[in-house]
This record gives structure tokens, sequence and C-alpha cells, in this order.
């Protein structure tokens, strides 16, 4: 079983999905650097795309066409500007030329080269074929699937062997809560502690702060950016951002320049229990406006849950401890990835296999984990926080409004946030070796869960609200 790094859990992309945007981008990338590889670049006259099952059902609202062609163009979506992406896809789709790996430009209008399929491969509801016409005549073809989080693979899986031969090298491997515990046990170390050792292994310490410091950088500007924007979100459902009344009203007359001084105005605001609410939706609600209007955002499991974890970790930096500090950063993003990892290898955290309890529910998990080793938690208390936060997910479906990551999905972040806090709050109070429910135990429910929803329930846009709420109603 593989084992998983927390920039893999974590990683920076561009909203509004990790499967539907970021997993089709990645898999366009791979597949041109794929006929890089084999020689067949320069002999590439025309491309065909297929999207399938829950890529084609709700691609449009997910971006997935648009994300597909930035792939096909070689841009990164961690480096890209997000501002130059209207513009990049306008000159594609009015001039039917697109720049394949920014180098060779060929023919290629959207409409007739992108087809959007109902039909679900058997292997992953998240299907993406590419289609390559050589000068003399001979095709190349390659299908890939974004499995949630980013995550692509090929059914072969060639590419997942050699990650986890690399990925053999972890001193303290974890494939379940119990060997989680153990191995802190054994080794008298607190989960952070542990899967920093394990991120050791596969890069340096000074790689490893570089990286959760990117990560928490752009967590924290797309609260910032949030939280300072106002207007409509896109996509035709006209769902107004929350966030920037919100955080007007919650910050008064403070002033700051900068995303620094703008932590230190809110350190000083009202603490009541309303105003925690309220600020921990705010941050939850900000991140999500951003992702929902293809800014750039950390997937957190993914791309749909990732106003969670940011929202928690700021909790406790200006509610509970003024003094937090990037070691505090560091151990949040460590335990998080780790408990994620758990989700991911005896579960999903894609709503196409398992509705929004793989998402939501697990960066909950995840935050309430985080939260209460940083609070002063034992790691079995940690497990505890993750199972409660899960066990109240249980069953949530993914039903977007015309396929759209704006509703229920933006508020579903708030609530998230919440639940992890007080996931953590009843675990601290509680003597975990008493919990009726272990983590893996809430895991392997989810999962059977996830195998007995109905299709229309998984990010098909198929039942729920998506069909009880017309986009006139809106």
């Amino acid at each position: 079983m593989e084992s998983i790094s927390v920039f893999d859990m974590l990683k920076i992309g561009v909203g509004p999905s990790s499967s539907h945007t970021l997993g089709p981008w990645r898999a366009a990338e791979r597949w041109v650097d794929e006929l890089i590889d084999k020689g067949h670049f320069d002999q590439v006259k025309k491309v065909q795309v297929n999207l399938y099952g829950s890529l084609s059902l709700t691609g449009k609202g997910h971006a997935t066409d648009i994300a597909t062609m930035l792939g096909l163009c070689g841009f990164d979506p961690v480096t890209f500007p997000i501002e130059k992406i209207d513009e990049t896809i306008d000159f594609i789709t009015s001039n039917h030329k697109l720049k394949l790996n920014n180098e060779r430009e060929i023919d290629f209008n959207p409409k007739e080269h992108i087809t959007f399929n109902r039909k679900f491969l058997e292997y992953h509801p998240n299907g993406i074929s590419f289609h390559a016409v050589l000068n003399d005549g001979s095709k190349k073809t390659a299908t890939f699937y974004s499995i949630g989080g980013g995550f692509v693979v090929k059914k072969e899986r060639k590419r997942k062997k050699m990650k986890e031969k690399k990925f053999a090298q972890f001193p303290f491997p974890v494939h379940s809560g119990v060997e989680l515990l153990s191995n802190c046990k054994a080794e008298g170390k607190s989960i952070s502690e542990l899967v920093l050792e394990n991120e050791k292994s596969l890069r340096s310490e000074e790689e490893i702060n570089d990286g959760l410091q990117k990560i928490w950088d752009v967590m924290l500007d797309s609260m910032y950016v949030g939280c300072h924007t106002e207007g409509k979100l896109p996509g035709g459902l006209n769902v107004k951002r929350r966030a920037f009344e919100m955080h007007k009203n919650l910050m008064g007359d403070a002033s700051y320049n900068n995303a620094t001084e703008w932590i230190e105005a809110i350190r000083g605001t009202e603490v009541k229990f309303r105003q925690i609410l309220k600020w921990v939706s705010c941050f939850a609600l900000a991140v999500n406006e951003v992702n929902a209007s293809l800014g750039r955002v950390v997937t957190a499991p993914t791309n749909g849950s990732a106003g969670v974890i940011p929202a928690v970790m700021m909790y406790y930096m200006v509610i509970e401890n003024h003094d937090a500090n990037f070691t505090d950063i560091r151990k949040f993003m460590l335990v998080a990835g780790e408990i994620g990892s758990l989700f991911k290898k005896g579960a999903t955290i894609s709503a196409a296999m398992g509705g929004c309890q793989a998402e939501i529910g697990v960066s909950s998990s995840m935050a309430a984990g985080a939260l209460t080793e940083l609070m002063g938690g034992t790691p079995e208390q940690c497990l505890m926080a993750a199972e409660i936060a899960m066990e109240h997910h249980l069953g949530l479906t993914c039903d977007p409004i015309a396929g759209l990551v704006q509703i229920p999905c933006i508020e579903r972040n708030a609530m998230g946030a919440i639940k992890a806090i007080n996931a953590c709050e009843m675990a601290l109070d509680s003597d975990p070796f008493s919990a009726k429910v272990p983590l893996d135990k809430v895991i392997e429910t989810m999962w059977e869960t996830a195998k007995d929803m109905s299709n229309k329930y998984k990010e098909t846009s198929e039942g729920g609200l998506a069909v009880r709420v017309n986009m006139s109603d809106c």
C-alpha cells in the first residue's frame, strides 16, 4: 500500500475543483510530456479530448474544458498567472488555434475537439482521453483518471508503482490509524514529529519548511483576497460573494496595509462566541469564493474543501494563540496531511467516488486532528477528534447546482470548519481510550457508505439540490 507525502495531500493549484480542474490540467500536461518522450510531439497534427462520467456531467461548471486547454498549452497550475486565464482561453476559442506545450500551434476548436460524454468508464467516474493524429495519419491515444485531490493515474498505474518505490524509504510507514499510534508510542513522538521524520526521508528539512511556507502563503492569500473582493461569482447562478460584507462588519474601522498587518488587526477584534463563529465562517467562505472564481488555492484535500483547513488554522492563530508562528503552522499541516492520507488510502477523497463526505468530511477530520495537537492533545486525542469530525459528515452527498462549486459547496466549508473545532474540543475533554469508534472504523464506514451511495449524489448534478433548484430560481 502506498505512502503519501503531505505535499501530495496539500497541493497549490487553481480552482474550482481538484478532481475536475487541477486533475485534467495535470493529465493534459502529462500526456504532452508522453508525446515528447516518445518522439511524437513534432508530428502532432490534430488533438481530440474526450471527457467521461462526472468530468462530463459537471465539467462545464468545474471549468474542466478550460483546465484541459491550459494543460495542453503546457502551463503550470502552480505558477500560471490566473489573470491571464481568460485572455488565453479567448484566444483559443476566437482563433481556433492552440499552442501545444506553448511551442507548436495547431488547429483547435474547443466545440469540436473537446467532447463531453455522459458515459462512465469502468475504472473511475472521472475519465479523460486524449487522441493525437500525427502527420502520417497514425493515432496516439492515452486515458487518464482524475481520482480526487489533484491525483491523476492511468489504469495500469505504472507511475503509481514508481512512486510507491520512492515512498518505500519512509522510516515509519503508516497505513492505518492503529499503525500511526503504534509508531508514535514506540518512538515517543507526536504525530507531527513522526510525519516530519517521514518527510525528511524524501527532502531536506529546509525544503519541507519552504514547501509548507508556500502552502500557507497561498492559503493566507486566498483568505485575504476573498475577504477583500466583492461582487458576484461567475457561472450564471448570480451568487453574491458574502465574505466581503461579513469581513467588513467584523473589522469595523480597523486599518492595515497587508496580510500580516491584517492578522494583527483581527487579533484586536471582539472574540465573543458569535464573533468566533462569524470569523471562522468568513475565512472559509473567503477561500472558496476565490476557488469558485478560478483563483489560486490549496487542495486540502481537494479544491472543493479548500476553505476548512486555512479557516481552522486562522482560528488558532488569531483567537486561541496570538503567539502562533511557523512552527505551529508546520505542525498543523503535517498532522492534517497524515490524517488525509489515511482516508486516501482507506477510502477516497473524490466526491465523484464518495460524495461530499469524501471532501468536506475528510477536510474537517484533517483540521480537527491537526488543531487537537496544537491545543496540546495526545496522538490518541488527535485521532479521536478526526473520527468525531468525520462521523458527523457520513453520508454527505455531492449535489452541486448547475455543476458549479458554489451551492451548497461554499457554505459547507464553513460548516466543516466549525465542526472541526467542536470535534477538537470534545476530544480534548475526553478519554480517547474509552472511545467506542476508532478512526479506522469510521474510514471503513465512509468507504462502505460511498459504495452504497447512488451515483446521482456523486458530483453528477443529477440529484438533490441540483435537480430541486433551477438556475432560474437563482
